[in-house]
């Protein structure tokens, strides 16, 4: 961008939002793919286009994608998905393998997920078209509990399940406290637990259970939060009332999309 645009956008640039978010937030795209366009030179504010995503807006402009003005942003909304095994949980895989976001209908908009599952868990992933959204229910600070129903193959150990209360490190990888309990042991080598967690780290069950020479058969989410699986069926998606949602957030609730208005 040459030096006259960037002074003509530069008022707009101490308090607002950043480009690739707003383009995210519409539901056009990802952060790092509207960082792609950028560098494209796909995308244009007030009749200039943009070579930088290191611009942030507020107030009303006009921002267009390939010539086309940028859609109203929808209020945020939220779905409970029944995830099945053998999914993954991204919108692109370069190994090719099936995602979640391939599973779901159409005519959706683009969601993005609230943590994630990997690709042999199954259950409860909520799923919101509002990336803020998706963040905020994210934070440990807001202390979440997620709940699960594992199986393992192994002889349990309860002494052992009570001391992860406590937290446990692995291979130099501190994992905060968890809730396992036994449910139920179905023969001498395959048992079914209650696994509880306010801040799951990547595979944090799976290798906390190999740790205690444990091997994960079965893991389902029952619970992200106040968002149960409940009776969900297998491959389902059902949305969560606003009200719910509102509810269940308090004063972070978004009512909408929070961005710049754009010109049309």
């Amino acid at each position: 961008m040459a030096a006259a645009g960037r002074d003509a956008l530069s008022e707009a640039t101490a308090k607002g939002e950043r480009i690739a978010k707003l383009l995210a937030r519409a539901g056009l795209c990802s952060r790092r793919d509207a960082e792609r366009w950028i560098a494209e030179g796909r995308v244009s504010v007030d009749g200039k286009v943009l070579k930088s995503p290191a611009l942030a807006l507020s107030g009303e402009h006009d921002i267009r994608v390939d010539g086309k003005p940028l859609p109203e942003a929808e209020p945020a909304r939220l779905w409970r998905y029944h995830k099945p095994a053998g999914l993954v949980t991204t919108h692109r895989d370069e190994r090719g393998r099936p995602t979640v976001f391939d599973a779901l209908p159409k005519e959706l908009p683009r969601l993005i997920s609230v943590g994630r599952l990997d690709l042999n868990s199954e259950g409860l992933l909520l799923l919101t078209n509002d990336g803020a959204l998706a963040r905020e229910m994210e934070l440990p600070s807001r202390g979440w509990l997620r709940r699960y129903r594992v199986r393992v193959h192994g002889t349990v150990d309860p002494a052992q399940l009570a001391k992860l209360e406590e937290g446990t490190t692995i291979d130099r990888v501190a994992y905060g406290p968890i809730r396992a309990t036994l449910d139920r042991a179905q023969d001498s080598s395959n048992a079914w637990l209650s696994v509880s967690l306010r801040e799951g780290k990547n595979r944090e069950i799976r290798r906390v259970m190999e740790h205690l020479s444990l091997g994960v058969t079965r893991l389902i989410r029952i619970a992200y939060g106040p968002f149960q699986l409940g009776d969900l069926p297998r491959g389902a998606l059902e949305e969560v009332p606003r009200r719910v949602l509102r509810e269940q957030l308090g004063q972070s609730a978004p009512k909408a999309k929070r961005h710049a208005h754009h010109r049309r």
